[in-house]
């Protein structure tokens, strides 16, 4: 894992004068694998997945609507580490680990994980209406295998829950790494990763993300619209297609969620049509996102 500004402008042979030093993001920090950055282009300051994990000055701007709490998941918060947005879907924040610090994220200011398991768990054996768990964080596949088995396995003794959704930059970022079978569980599993740009999907990607779909897990990606990274509709069209040839469906292209710090990142939402009804117009309806927007506790089909 690399953590050093300057051991990762070193290994992509370039010079990062527009990004602030290790000591200035301590909260949120860089944080990217190696096998992230080997497919990072030597020498391009402007290559996508650069972007993407890269700290700059750019983060210190304020920008009016861009708040530390966007969706008020704060507010949506019954219990500490649980989101409960709709009626039968509850979310959990299993772990504040990820894989990868992306300058987007949206709970980059977030320390809500969860910290008294048993409490979660009387709390969704006491509800019958709930009928899918969705395990984030963080990133779920951080967590040792003996934990996370642990949890399906408590998940799938309360006889009300039909179906459980993790979601995961794992399987993208970290492909060498181990994950636990997530189909040794009662319960049908969602795996939604995330994925931006084409770029990220190498063949070891391909091949990490195929063993999971012939493991019986269902894979969806959801993608953010990023300015400078993949607002463009030939772009995300490899995207689609991409995914596709690793046995994933396109489930999700998220206009930015309005975190401060990240308002660079943002496209108009006019412009966000536009890409869109190109995508349209040149993918079969099966490789063409849901193009939304969350407010709050809402989801928006733009």
């Amino acid at each position: 894992m690399i953590n050093d500004i300057k051991k990762l402008s070193q290994m992509l042979c370039l010079n990062f004068e527009g990004s602030k030093g290790d000591d200035f993001f301590t909260d949120f920090p860089l944080q990217v694998p190696e096998s992230f950055v080997a497919r990072i282009k030597l020498g391009d300051i402007n290559d996508p997945l650069l972007l993407q994990i890269l700290p700059q000055e750019l983060e210190l701007q304020e920008a009016q609507g861009f708040i530390t709490d966007p969706l008020a998941e704060e507010k949506n918060s019954p219990i500490q580490g649980v989101v409960r947005k709709y009626p039968d879907r509850v979310l959990l924040q299993v772990t504040d680990v990820c894989a990868l610090n992306c300058r987007f994220c949206f709970r980059r200011y977030a320390g809500n994980k969860i910290s008294d398991w048993q409490k979660v768990f009387t709390y969704l054996k006491n509800d019958p209406v709930i009928s899918e768990v969705i395990l984030s964080g963080g990133d779920p596949l951080m967590l040792a295998a003996s934990e996370l088995a642990e949890i399906m396995q408590q998940l799938a003794q309360i006889p009300h829950i039909k179906r459980l959704r993790i979601h995961s930059r794992v399987p993208i970022v970290m492909p060498e790494r181990s994950i636990l079978k997530l189909t040794q569980t009662r319960l049908p599993v969602v795996l939604v990763v995330h994925c931006n740009h084409p770029n990220e999907i190498d063949e070891s990607v391909a091949r990490a993300l195929s063993a999971l779909q012939q493991t019986g897990v269902t894979l969806f990606n959801q993608s953010v619209l990023l300015r400078g990274i993949n607002d463009n509709a030939e772009i995300l069209i490899s995207l689609s297609e991409k995914l596709f040839g690793a046995c994933v469906l396109p489930y999700y292209l998220h206009m930015l969620d309005k975190v401060k710090g990240a308002a660079h990142f943002y496209v108009e939402t006019n412009r966000a049509k536009q890409i869109y009804l190109e995508m349209q117009t040149k993918l079969p309806g099966y490789l063409v996102p849901k193009l939304v927007v969350e407010i709050q506790n809402k989801k928006i089909y733009v």
